[in-house]
């Protein structure tokens, strides 16, 4: 629901929040199209329709770009999705967790192994992390999972790995826990935003209880699998920001807005100037912001 960023959130899905100029979830597509996936599945909730309107044809919108002469932007625009690729758009009616979500998709994955990301996770990298990722796929065909080190003080905001390194950067999972207390976790080896897994995952989650707070979680499905079948751990190359943290998104946007072709020279010169306090003292002479007066509530004699 987003409420980390409300009142942002409150009529917009976090996904659309923008990075620079691209929303979150663009990002998330354009890396699993550099990957070389051909199908996505968008699995939504109430209120985020926008999604499927920015990957929707804008007729109106290319028209007019095409009378103004503005051909980058309107080759932007029809690029979003490639020809060629297809997607689906499922509404998951409550918000029973990541596994629910995942299992919704069965039907229109079929057998295949599939990707999933998640776009509040935004990662810098010289190559895509998914094609990091499908490139260990295809070398091992197993369960991959992103990893990374995380901050033992924060283990509970992940799903956390108990491995034994394998190869470079490769981790071979024997276990996984959703969102361990620090004290609890096995190592500090975090699950972020990005899995190849197998289809057979859907039939452990579609007979998975309601686990930590109340939901489906993927991390139990991933838990059942590795009954039967190998995981890796793959610490990827590259640098996450949690762009579901107020703190994340704006290191993500100061980040991607320094390499964006546009501004990033501007951006650059002026945080110069912030830093060596140029314009810090007009920051320091601004008023601060009046709050808004209280309603008066009228009270009634007993």
């Amino acid at each position: 629901m987003g409420t980390r960023f409300l009142p942002a959130t409150k009529a917009t899905a976090k996904e659309m929040m923008p990075v620079v100029d691209k929303p979150l979830i663009q990002y998330a597509v354009e890396e699993a199209l550099a990957a070389g996936c051909d199908r996505l599945i968008f699995i939504s909730g109430r209120g985020k329709r926008a999604i499927a309107d920015h990957f929707d044809v804008a007729f109106e919108l290319e028209k007019e770009l095409e009378r103004r002469g503005k051909e980058q932007l309107l080759d932007e625009v029809r690029n979003i999705v490639p020809q060629g690729v297809s997607t689906a758009f499922l509404r998951q009616p409550y918000p029973l967790g990541l596994g629910h979500a995942v299992l919704m998709a069965r039907d229109v994955v079929g057998d295949q192994p599939f990707a999933v990301l998640l776009a509040d996770d935004l990662i810098l990298a010289r190559r895509p992390v998914l094609t990091q990722m499908v490139e260990q796929y295809n070398r091992y065909h197993a369960a991959i999972l992103a990893i990374q080190e995380v901050p033992p003080e924060e283990t509970n905001k992940y799903g956390i790995i108990r491995s034994k390194a394998w190869e470079d950067r490769v981790h071979q999972v024997s276990g996984i826990v959703e969102k361990p207390a620090p004290d609890h976790a096995p190592s500090t080896l975090g699950v972020v935003g990005r899995y190849i897994l197998p289809a057979r995952i859907f039939d452990y989650l579609e007979g998975l209880p309601s686990g930590s707070g109340g939901e489906i979680q993927l991390t139990d499905g991933i838990a059942a699998l590795l009954n039967e079948r190998q995981v890796l751990g793959y610490e990827f190359e590259g640098r996450r920001f949690d762009c579901g943290d107020k703190f994340g998104y704006l290191q993500a946007t100061i980040e991607f807005g320094l390499r964006h072709h546009a501004v990033g020279k501007q951006l650059a010169e002026y945080l110069h100037q912030l830093a060596t306090g140029g314009i810090c003292s007009y920051v320091a002479d601004e008023p601060k912001p009046i709050p808004f007066p209280k309603a008066k509530t009228k009270t009634r004699a007993a």
